[in-house]
C-alpha cells in the first residue's frame, strides 16, 4: 500500500509540472489579420516570452504599392525593436493601406489597429495588454500624431512626421518644380489644383492636426531632412508648442540628421527610451 501511494504521488507531481510547462509564455512573431468595427487590417506581432506586456504600436512610412506593405511593416518593426532598450515589450506593426486610398483616409485602419489593441488583443492573444505606446516614422509619424488627437495612450513618438503641408508640396508638383507623385495626383483628381481648392489639401496636412493631443508626444526631426519637410517644420513646431489643449509635447532636433534620425542618432535613441521609461 505504501508503495502504491508513493507512485501515485509521483504521478500527480509529474502531471502538475507538465501542466506548468504547457502554460509557460512563449515568444513569437506572427502576421495576423485583425478587425475592429468592421475595419480590417494586417499587423505583424512580435511578442516576448511574457503573458503581461506593455505594447509599442508602430506605423511604417510611405510605400507606392500595397504589395510592399508587409515588407514595410516588418522593416519598421525591426527598426523600432533595434533602438528599444527593453526586451519585455510586445511590438505590433500595422500594415495600413496606401495604394488605393486618398491620402489621410487610411487613418481608419490605424484607428482600428489601436482600438483592437485596446479592446480585443488581450482576449484574442491570450495575454494581458498593459501600457500602450504609439511610434511612427514619416507618414507613420503623421498617423500617430493624428491618432493622438483621437485616443489616449501612454505616450506617442513621431519621427519626421509628414506630409506637413500638402498645399505647398502639391503646388511644387503642379508647377513642375519637383517630380509629381501618387499622393498629389490622387488629391488633384478629386479636389482639383491647390490654387482652386487649397483648403481641401490643408485639411489633410499634418499642420491641421496640431491641437487636442490626448497624450504626451515626442517629436524627433533631423534638421538635414528634405527641403519640403524643413520648409514647414518651424511652423508645425510653433503651432504644437502654442497648443493650449494638448498634453506635453517634446521636440528633439538632430543637427545634421536626416529623415531617419530616430534610428540613426544616439541622442534620439536615448530620448526615445527615456520617454518610454518615464511614462
Amino acid at each position: 500500500m505504501r508503495l502504491f501511494i508513493f507512485f501515485a504521488l509521483l504521478f500527480f507531481s509529474c502531471n502538475k509540472d507538465n501542466s506548468t510547462e504547457q502554460t509557460s509564455p512563449v515568444a513569437y512573431r506572427i502576421t495576423k489579420s485583425i478587425s475592429y468595427n468592421n475595419i480590417n487590417v494586417d499587423v505583424v506581432i512580435d511578442k516576448p516570452a511574457l503573458n503581461e506586456v506593455d505594447v509599442l504600436l508602430v506605423f511604417h512610412g510611405t510605400v507606392l504599392y500595397d504589395s510592399n506593405l508587409m515588407t514595410a511593416a516588418n522593416t519598421t518593426l525591426d527598426k523600432f525593436k533595434g533602438i528599444l532598450d527593453r526586451n519585455d515589450m510586445m511590438i505590433v506593426s500595422v500594415a495600413y493601406p496606401q495604394e488605393n486610398v486618398l491620402f489621410g483616409d487610411n487613418i481608419v485602419q490605424g484607428e482600428a489597429a489601436l482600438l483592437w489593441l485596446k479592446n480585443k488583443a488581450s482576449q484574442e492573444l491570450g495575454i494581458t495588454v498593459k501600457k500602450i505606446f504609439l511610434g511612427g516614422h514619416s507618414q507613420g509619424g503623421y498617423m500617430v500624431t493624428r491618432l493622438n488627437t483621437m485616443h489616449q495612450t501612454n505616450g506617442v513618438i513621431a519621427n519626421a512626421p509628414g506630409p506637413l503641408n500638402l498645399v505647398y508640396r502639391c503646388q511644387l508638383e503642379e508647377n513642375g518644380q519637383i517630380q509629381s507623385g501618387a499622393v498629389c495626383n490622387k488629391l488633384k483628381n478629386v479636389y482639383g489644383t491647390t490654387t482652386n481648392n487649397p483648403n481641401a489639401y490643408f485639411q489633410r496636412s499634418l499642420l491641421n492636426f496640431t491641437n487636442g493631443f490626448k497624450s504626451d508626444i515626442l517629436f524627433v526631426q533631423g534638421l538635414n531632412d528634405s527641403p519640403i519637410q524643413m520648409y514647414s517644420w518651424p511652423t508645425f513646431k510653433q503651432d504644437v508648442l502654442s497648443c493650449t489643449n494638448c498634453q506635453n509635447s517634446q521636440f528633439v532636433e538632430i543637427v545634421g540628421g536626416e529623415h531617419g534620425s530616430l534610428f540613426e542618432s544616439p541622442t534620439a535613441k536615448t530620448e526615445f527610451n527615456n520617454f518610454i521609461n518615464s511614462h
